[in-house]
């Protein structure tokens, strides 16, 4: 059967690429790898970490802070297989979803290796070894991305006490000791889980700070904030071995600068040392599209050098973010149907779910420096937000950037509680290239954690209210 599209995965790049292809009258079908659809960020990724994140909050709450609200329980005890129920529930849900979701709109969906074999040309291998050849006018690669491993360094991964981010996710139980290589967002937010749980957690980290490319005083304030919680960093070091022992494992690592090398024993070992491209077996060199570096390299169409063939997501240049996919796909079905899909890179959020979030969008005061970009900056502590105070919740702050002679928001960083739903009102207003002044004038309810957004809007001209 001759489709117009065929898209290899059916992560959130994937799959909502497939859907608006065929709300645009598209013939469509869809090759996953996987016995179930949604990708990495379904299925081992996204939404499982969040709901362990969830639950673990709620424990170290019940533990920790209920008490300081009138609420008297006793102890809290874990049930760990009720824990992960939860989990799996959570991703059953979603990845049964997106089933549903492709068959309403009339899309094939085919499960197995997919290998292109030309333009045009897709061979699916199933398990149980079945080839099926499928044939199409276009086709999007959107297979996303896989573990990488640190630099120079052999890593064996089995899952249960060398782990991946997939590992992580399926724990028998909390480590007593527990090591994460890396601190950036993933390594940070499943480290956060099983500490909640009991583990004694250490992050060791190349850079001389934790989460690179966020803006740095937010990550100076998270660190601080992660400190007191009991986690210990050890930056600016380079790991040398990750090693398996009869207890447990070991990391060995060495100051960056030179110097003595140390060892940490663990229960278990995370490796978030970041995700590389996941293209495998995929026939691109054969089909003669071309990589950079293990990405596909694409124009600002989402066209690949041949003619016909399309990628998206993680397998391209840009952040792996599932969003950031899903308007990509969106963007690359409108393009091929003719219309006029477009992705605005600059007002792309980035979100870390700890407790306290963060959330960051356009540029950090560090860019525009690094641009010679004059700007203003307005700061509100959650300290001084009402909400905030009745929450206990009162860690952090609002950070807004705006261009010093338009006064156009450029950017806008966030630590505290709920960051991730509140920096959504400042993308609506970037996309839409308002300035700080069109914040600060749009009336908020209160009391809300919101009012803290626009008080740091009003702060870019020194005019907050509540400080």
């Amino acid at each position: 059967m001759l489709h117009d599209l065929i898209v290899i995965g059916t992560g959130p790049g994937g799959y909502v690429c497939a859907i608006r292809a065929a709300q645009l009258g598209m013939k469509v079908a869809v090759v996953e790898k996987r016995a179930t659809h949604g990708g990495t960020c379904l299925n081992v990724g996204c939404i499982p970490s969040k709901a362990l994140l969830h639950a673990s909050e709620m424990f170290e709450q019940a533990g920790h802070e209920f008490a300081s609200l009138g609420v008297v329980v006793d102890k809290p005890k874990l049930d760990h297989s009720a824990f992960m129920k939860h989990k799996d529930d959570t991703v059953a849900a979603n990845v049964n979803g997106v089933g549903f979701l492709l068959k309403k709109n009339k899309i094939d969906a085919f499960h197995g290796t997919g290998v292109i074999k030309s333009a045009g040309k897709v061979e699916v291998t199933d398990a149980d070894g079945k080839v099926t050849s499928l044939e199409a006018k276009n086709i999007v690669i959107a297979t996303g991305s896989d573990v990488a491993s640190p630099p120079g360094v052999k890593v064996e991964f089995d899952e249960r006490v060398i782990v991946s981010s997939t590992g992580a996710l399926t724990l028998s139980k909390a480590p007593a000791k527990l090591v994460v290589i890396g601190a950036g967002v993933i390594g940070l937010e499943m480290g956060s889980v099983w500490r909640r749980l009991g583990a004694d957690l250490t992050v060791v980290e190349y850079l001389d700070r934790i989460l690179p490319g966020m803006d740095s005083e937010v990550a100076k304030q998270f660190q601080r904030i992660q400190e007191k919680q009991g986690v210990k960093f050890k930056l600016s070091s380079k790991v040398t071995a990750v090693e398996k022992t009869k207890s447990g494992a070991k990391v060995v690592f060495e100051p960056v600068a030179g110097g003595e090398a140390q060892t940490l024993e663990a229960d278990v070992v995370l490796v978030a040392t970041g995700r590389r491209p996941y293209t495998d077996g995929l026939g691109l060199e054969a089909a003669g599209v071309a990589l950079d570096r293990g990405r596909v390299v694409i124009d600002n169409r989402f066209a690949t050098n041949v003619a016909g063939i399309y990628a998206i997501g993680d397998v391209v240049r840009g952040p792996m973010l599932a969003h950031k996919a899903e308007d990509e796909g969106i963007a690359v079905a409108e393009i091929i149907a003719g219309q006029h899909g477009h992705v605005n890179y600059d007002v792309i959020p980035g979100i870390v779910y700890t407790m306290p979030e963060i959330a960051s969008i356009g540029k950090s005061e560090e860019d525009l420096q690094a641009a010679g970009i004059a700007y203003k900056v307005g700061k509100f502590p959650f300290t001084a937000n009402g909400r905030a105070r009745a929450m206990r919740s009162t860690d952090g702050f609002v950070k807004v950037l705006a261009d010093a002679t338009t006064d156009r928001v450029l950017g806008a960083h966030i630590l505290g509680f709920g960051a991730g739903e509140l920096i959504m009102e400042v993308a609506v207003l970037m996309e839409f290239g308002g300035s700080s002044e069109d914040l600060a004038r749009t009336c908020h309810g209160h009391p809300t954690l919101s009012e803290a957004v626009k008080e740091a809007a009003l702060a870019v001209e020194k005019r907050q209210i509540h400080m």
